[in-house]
């Protein structure tokens, strides 16, 4: 309800009216977003699906280094969530409320947020308003597990879901490389400023890449496989513009783990890596080789574990901007000094914990990541699952192992555009196990590897 009621006070402050077109037109449709989701709520989470990426934002002002932006899918998960919790209240047949062990430890992290931030606001190490949207967005996480995981029924349901965000990845990665040939800028998804958000983008495509190579290895169609073989090498020359060194780190481990993982179509997969490797040397741009070789040519000096390394700018100021966070993080080792209290300090995910919410809060992230991976194991070791719902549990696994290592040199668990469809697949790949219990008879279901109640 915050952040409807803030978008109402924007829209009526500056004057309906004098918003563009665009603004105008995505305001004046939110009631029949929220009608929709009351009436159909699957068609209201595709609504959703399309809008994480495909929405413009309204700039509401900034922190040191960073925008504070208010976007459309914001605005739009919310009324989502309320005409959903409306149709419960009045088909009260309709639903159960599925309790999962992940919802403690983002209830504690939030929770965390919340209590650090009041402390550095009395200390004016943050400005409220401005943490107050990075809180928002952090409870966007949890109404987007919630909400899914109450309204996942059958695979069929999962397919359309993942079919519906294969074909918005494909819109982004066009726009992607049109940003890159025609705007001259590194590819970046849409409505990400002038300058566009690469790390975003590269994120974004690991969870994305992933979910397209569960499907193909999973196809029992060649047809879908081929198409899913195209959206993919679409995918891969996306990355590689994205001129994201980050994000190739992380996409290393997550293929190597959906190798390891995958076994029925493992062949195929092996068969198009194999064709990548051999390909590779003709296609791969000079730009990227060029990039990579830049990492260790630069000007600055780095000394680490006694050794000095020469490195480029941006990677010398990732390690002094991370030093910066420690040496601030010192002065308030336990609960840190509340959200935003970084401002543009780290480019590190995990230094950025630690300055903002402490060890406290360092640990109960770490809670929730080892949660996620139990989850993942969990579904893909279920009894009864389908090579499909074993595929995308092990693209699930995969994509948070490539997100985790992007973590070392990006934000990226605090980048809305990367972290909703994550938690989207997340809620999924958790309550698969939900899916198949039905078939499985009483007597033969495995006692405590489903943590999933219904109340």
């Amino acid at each position: 309800m915050p952040i409807i009621v803030i978008a109402a006070y924007y829209a009526l402050h500056n004057g309906f009216y004098d918003l563009s077109a665009t603004h105008q037109l995505l305001f004046a449709i939110l009631p029949l977003i929220f009608l929709i989701s009351f009436l159909n709520t699957n068609f209201a989470l595709s609504i959703l699906i399309i809008s994480m990426l495909l929405s413009p934002g309204i700039s509401m002002g900034s922190v040191p280094g960073r925008s504070v932006a208010l976007r459309f899918d914001d605005i739009t998960l919310f009324i989502v969530f309320f005409g959903w919790l409306a149709r419960m209240a009045i088909h009260k047949d309709l639903g159960f409320l599925r309790i999962s062990p992940v919802n403690r430890p983002i209830a504690a992290y939030i929770a965390v947020c919340l209590v650090s931030t009041c402390f550095g606001a009395l200390a004016n190490f943050v400005n409220v308003k401005y943490a107050v949207f990075y809180i928002i967005k952090y409870v966007e996480y949890f109404i987007i597990f919630f909400m899914v995981s109450n309204n996942i029924r059958d695979e069929k349901q999962v397919k359309m879901f993942t079919h519906i965000m294969i074909a918005t990845s494909v819109i982004v990665c066009f726009y992607g490389l049109y940003s890159y040939f025609r705007l001259h800028i590194r590819a970046s998804a849409p409505f990400e400023g002038p300058e566009g958000e690469a790390n975003t983008l590269a994120g974004y495509l690991i969870i994305l890449m992933s979910l397209v190579i569960a499907h193909i290895t999973s196809a029992t169609s060649q047809r879908i496989r081929f198409i899913m073989a195209g959206i993919l090498g679409l995918q891969v020359i996306t990355i590689l513009y994205t001129l994201s060194r980050t994000g190739w780190l992380g996409a290393i481990p997550t293929i190597i783990i959906l190798i390891v993982m995958i076994k029925k179509g493992k062949g195929i997969l092996l068969f198009f890596l194999a064709l990548a490797l051999l390909i590779s040397p003709l296609v791969i741009p000079k730009i990227v080789h060029a990039r990579i070789k830049e990492t260790f040519t630069g000007s600055e000096t780095v000394t680490f574990a006694g050794h000095k390394f020469h490195l480029d700018d941006s990677t010398t100021a990732r390690f002094k901007s991370a030093r910066r966070s420690i040496e601030r993080w010192l002065k308030s080792p336990i609960i840190g000094e509340g959200v935003t209290s970084a401002g543009a300090v780290s480019d590190v995910q995990y230094t950025r914990i630690l300055c903002e919410v402490g060890l406290v809060g360092l640990s109960i992230f770490i809670w929730i990541i080892v949660t996620l991976f139990q989850a993942g194991f969990n579904t893909y070791r279920y009894p009864g699952i389908s090579v499909f719902g074993k595929n995308i549990s092990a693209a699930f696994i995969a994509s948070l192992t490539g997100l985790l290592v992007m973590g070392v040199s990006s934000e990226v668990f605090i980048i809305i555009r990367i972290m909703e469809p994550f938690w989207f697949i997340a809620a999924v790949v958790a309550n698969f196990p939900e899916i198949v219990t039905t078939a499985i008879p009483e007597k033969e279901k495995p006692k405590g590897i489903t943590k999933y109640d219904r109340q």
